[in-house]
């Protein structure tokens, strides 16, 4: 009971295979956005670091030198080298006259630098003495002369220093990881754009072969009927052949035009409170003729609890149902029997249309929604278009499908809703067939 196929010959579908240069290039630019932001943090961090390694330096020569200031020559000189605590480095002082030479050094101390008696810096300053750099500072006294202390930034290089590695060291961990997640992230973000892709063009090469069909018996009619002198009846032969393609014809486009609007994601109608029971019947009575003409017979059921209630667009219910009885009536014997069942329970409303037809094989079932895809066995007419309009309302209104064999032998659709017992009824999400 799927939809139809044509006399002609399909194309088997397109095989999704997804690049793999777009998650490259994905990856490769979310990795150097989080390297320079990387390299921005861990610069950033080196900076507050060490200046604050530097001020904490420059706090303590600043509290040695007050003490210091009040220090006469001789006890500068004897004054051991003073640290704070253990894990302090020394402190080393120098008094220096108003004239420039040092009068008094602290034990242990090293040459004192002359060339930071040059220039005109009044804070602290760093130099490089016996192969390392020492923060230097000082402090004036009342005779005009300075006394000067300075701290080793061995320390501070060596915390900067490790930063600095555990950076690096961390870095190339961090990339890899970065490159990996936003690869796999871009090939699961393709994924869908792939396959809406390779549908498009399905849908395009489907809907162009549908349409080629019907447009080519019209134009073959017409060209003849102008280039043949033909009797009355001749003409109307012809002209009988022609309006047999145009149901066809226009049949296609609608359906095709209903995709393209639902595709587009526009305002969806509101769902209502519909009682699937007379929605059900409607569409029972509009196929009595089809029916009859073909010596079906068409029985509707009700079981369990009266109010089966669904939350949904009316139109679209009466479109669902619309497409399943056309399947059902299409398939079924003749004379034969197509059976529509609403079962309502506390929880769930479902709605079954079964027909004594071949049935759905298996193997067809997976690809049973697809667009323009028809069960080769059953032959039969129609784009495959139907079942896909089908889907799209059942999934949009929070229902599920269920096909097997129905009693009878033939096909069993059902579709299950939540049963709605409020009188509000939650509009329609927006959703892509």
């Amino acid at each position: 009971m799927a939809s139809a196929i044509g006399s002609c010959r399909r194309e088997p579908p397109v095989k999704m295979s997804i690049p793999l240069r777009p998650a490259l290039r994905v990856a490769t630019a979310a990795t150097a956005v989080v390297a320079l932001f990387y390299a921005l943090i861990v610069v950033g961090i080196l900076t507050l670091v060490s200046n604050r390694l530097l001020h904490e330096t420059d706090g303590r020569i600043g509290d040695q030198l007050a003490n210091a200031r009040q220090l006469s020559p001789a006890q500068l000189s004897s004054r051991a080298v003073l640290r704070r605590d253990s894990d302090d480095p020394p402190v080393y002082y120098w008094q220096v006259s108003a004239a420039g030479v040092v009068t008094a050094t602290s034990p242990d101390a090293f040459s004192f630098p002359t060339a930071l008696l040059r220039g005109h810096a009044t804070g602290p300053r760093t130099a490089f003495v016996d192969a390392g750099d020492f923060r230097f500072g000082y402090v004036s006294k009342a005779d005009g002369s300075r006394i000067y202390a300075a701290e080793s930034l061995a320390q501070p290089h060596h915390v900067r220093s490790l930063l600095m590695m555990s950076a690096i060291a961390v870095s190339p961990a961090l990339l890899a990881s970065v490159f990996v997640s936003a690869f796999v992230i871009g090939r699961s973000a393709s994924r869908p754009v792939e396959t809406a892709r390779v549908r498009q063009l399905e849908f395009t090469a489907d809907a162009s072969h549908e349409l080629r069909t019907p447009l080519t018996v019209i134009e073959a009619e017409v060209g003849l009927a102008l280039t043949t002198e033909r009797s009355a009846s001749g003409y109307r032969d012809a002209l009988q052949r022609v309006a047999g393609e145009t149901p066809r014809l226009r049949k296609i486009v609608e359906d095709m035009l209903w995709l393209a609007r639902f595709d587009s994601e526009p305002p969806l109608p509101q769902a209502e409170i519909v009682d699937l029971t007379t929605v059900a019947q409607q569409c029972a009575d509009r196929f009595g003729p089809v029916v009859a003409s073909r010596g079906i017979q068409l029985s509707i059921k009700v079981n369990g609890d009266d109010h089966p209630h669904v939350a949904a667009a009316p139109e679209w219910l009466d479109r669902l149902i619309g497409v399943l009885l056309d399947n059902a009536t299409r398939y079924a014997k003749s004379p034969g029997h197509v059976a529509i069942v609403v079962d309502s329970s506390a929880g769930n409303v479902a709605l079954t249309v079964a027909d004594d037809g071949p049935g759905i094989p298996l193997a067809e079932r997976p690809r049973l929604f697809d667009r323009f895809h028809r069960v080769e066995e059953n032959g039969g007419q129609g784009a495959g278009l139907g079942l896909a309009i089908a889907d799209a309302v059942v999934r949009t209104t929070h229902g599920r499908w269920s096909v097997g064999e129905s009693a009878m032998g033939g096909a069993r659709m059902t579709v299950t809703w939540p049963r709605v017992r409020t009188q509000s009824a939650p509009k329609l999400p927006s959703l892509q067939s």
